[in-house]
C-alpha cells in the first residue's frame, strides 16, 4: 500500500472504542506485565500485614476489562469492585463473571471524577456500592490522565478517608510526563498536543509523591515510587494507530481536526511503521501504604 492508503487506514482507526485500543496496547506491549510485577509486590506487602484468615477486598478505578480481573480476582475473595466509565468494557467482565461463577466480583459503571472529588459522595459510594466495608487495596492504573493534577490531592484524600482500610494500599501507574526520546509516548503526546492545542503532559506522579509527603493526611504513610520502561510493537498499522489515538487522548480530551489527524498518521507511518520501530513508554509507579510497621515493596 502507498502512503495515501495507509493514511486512510490510520484515520479509520481513530474511531475505535477506548476499550479496544487498550486491549491492543495490552496485547502487544509489556505494560500489563510491568503493572502486574509491581502490583504483585503491593499485594505481597498487604498479605504480610494482614491476617492469613482475612478475605481481602480491592477496588479498581478505571479498570476497563484488563488486567484487574485476572490478577486480582484470586487474591481478593472478600470482594473485587471494578469501576469504569465504559459500559462495554465492563460487559466483558460481567459475562466472564457469570460464565466462571466468580460472584465476589462486582462491576460498576461510573465516572470517578464525579464520585470521589467530594467527601460526601465518597462516603455515600462506600455505603451504596461497597456494602459499607472499606477495601484493602485501591488501584488507579492509567486512570489519572482524565483528572487535572491539581485535583489529585482531594481525590486521594477522599479515597483514604472514606474507602481505604486502616491497613491498606493504593497503587497508581501513569506515563512519565517528560521524555526527549522521539520514539516515546510522552514525546508524541507533548509534540502533537503541544503543537495543536498548546498543551503538554504536566501530570507527574513523582512530583505528586513530594506533595503527599507534605500533606498531614499522609503523615503516617509510606509513599514509594519506581520508574519502568515499556515497549509496544504491533505489525498491523491500523492497530498501531488505534494505540496512538488512545495515547493522544483523541477524541475525549483533544478533538484533533481531520488535517491534524492526517499529519499525525503520516508521522507515525514514516517514523515508526516504515522503520519497524517499537513504541516506547516510560511510566511511573506510586505505592502508598497505610498502617504498615515494616517497609513495603514496590
Amino acid at each position: 500500500m502507498n502512503m495515501k492508503e495507509m493514511i486512510k487506514i490510520g484515520l479509520r482507526a481513530a474511531h475505535a472504542e477506548m476499550s479496544k485500543e487498550d486491549k491492543i496496547w495490552s496485547r502487544y506491549s509489556n505494560d500489563k506485565v510491568d503493572i502486574g510485577e509491581t502490583l504483585a509486590k503491593v499485594i505481597r506487602t498487604l498479605t504480610r500485614a494482614l491476617p492469613l484468615s482475612r478475605n481481602l477486598r480491592a477496588f479498581s478505578i478505571g479498570s476497563s476489562d484488563e488486567p484487574q480481573f485476572r490478577i486480582l480476582e484470586t487474591m481478593f475473595r472478600g470482594g473485587l469492585y471494578l469501576l469504569d466509565i465504559e459500559k462495554n468494557a465492563l460487559n466483558i467482565v460481567r459475562e466472564r463473571v457469570h460464565r466462571q461463577y466468580t460472584d465476589h466480583v462486582r462491576t460498576i459503571v461510573g465516572d470517578y471524577r464525579k464520585l470521589f472529588l467530594r467527601p460526601g459522595n465518597a462516603e455515600a459510594f462506600l455505603k451504596a456500592r461497597l456494602t459499607g466495608q472499606r477495601v484493602d487495596l485501591i488501584t488507579l492504573h492509567h486512570s489519572l490522565y482524565y483528572l487535572d493534577e491539581t485535583q489529585w490531592m482531594p481525590l486521594f484524600e477522599n479515597l483514604f478517608k472514606a474507602l481505604l482500610a486502616p491497613k491498606g494500599a493504593v497503587h497508581a501507574v501513569l506515563m512519565s510526563s517528560e521524555s526527549d526520546n522521539p520514539c516515546s509516548t510522552t514525546w508524541l503526546y507533548n509534540h502533537f498536543a503541544g503543537k495543536f492545542f498548546g498543551h503538554r503532559n504536566d501530570q507527574n506522579l513523582l512530583r505528586f509523591k513530594k506533595e503527599l509527603h507534605k500533606n498531614p493526611s499522609f503523615r503516617n504513610t509510606q509513599v514509594l515510587s519506581r520508574t519502568s520502561l515499556v515497549k509496544c510493537f504491533v505489525n498491523d498499522f491500523e492497530k498501531l494507530m488505534e494505540v496512538i489515538w488512545m495515547i493522544l487522548l483523541y477524541p475525549n480530551v483533544h478533538p484533533y481536526s481531520l488535517k491534524q489527524r492526517e499529519e499525525i498518521t503520516e508521522h507515525v507511518y514514516k517514523k515508526f511503521w516504515k522503520k519497524k520501530r517499537p513504541l516506547l513508554q516510560q511510566q511511573d509507579h506510586l505505592a502508598i501504604y497505610r498502617g504498615m510497621n515494616f517497609k513495603g515493596l514496590i
